[in-house]
């Protein structure tokens, strides 16, 4: 049995979850509405306020399909109370992120400024000119989102510079030193 698939989600209060015939799954909540469509084999059902995710068979396929099905209905239940963010730092001297409007506008050390337009469902704070926290209720377009901006500039090792996430450690190499004779 999937640990992560047997465990039940718990619907809060204010949270709306519908399940069409062909296995779409609908949530709705104060933050937004978010669906997915599960494998029909797959079964979902919800009782008293709890949804629970069984699967028909012991085979390969529908046990990796039963803790994914139930991670991906636990995250939209998440994404429309809580939402969802990624916070990215900017390190490196004239390396820093500005917001004009809905665009991104960050400075990485290119010959030319890098212009983002926040996609759809997806809002993006700059705290400072080093910090950029990008948010939703989609935790899966979050997360693109934050890796496309880290790409402009991923973190180098030997000086650290670039755009990394906040809990990403970066390992340091040590330089080059001069030869002996």
């Amino acid at each position: 049995m999937s640990r992560v698939g047997k465990l039940p989600i718990t619907i809060p209060q204010g949270v709306e979850v519908k399940i069409t015939a062909t296995n779409l799954v609908t949530v709705k909540g104060p933050l937004g509405e978010l669906s997915e469509q599960i494998d029909k084999d797959i079964n979902i059902n919800i009782e008293d306020g709890t949804l629970t995710v069984t699967r028909p068979s012991d085979n390969k396929r529908h046990r990796a399909l039963h803790g994914l099905t139930r991670a991906l209905i636990n995250n939209m239940v998440i994404g429309v109370t809580q939402g969802f963010e990624r916070k990215l730092l900017i390190v490196g001297v004239g390396y820093k992120a500005a917001k004009n409007g809905n665009k991104l506008d960050l400075s990485l050390g290119h010959s030319h400024p890098v212009v983002m337009e926040d996609p759809e469902g997806i809002t993006t704070v700059v705290n400072t000119p080093t910090e950029i926290v990008v948010k939703g209720i989609n935790k899966q377009l979050v997360g693109n989102y934050a890796s496309k901006i880290r790409e402009w500039r991923k973190p180098e090792p030997y000086k650290g510079k670039g755009v990394r996430f906040a809990d990403e450690f970066v390992i340091r190499k040590e330089g080059k030193t001069g030869k002996k004779k």
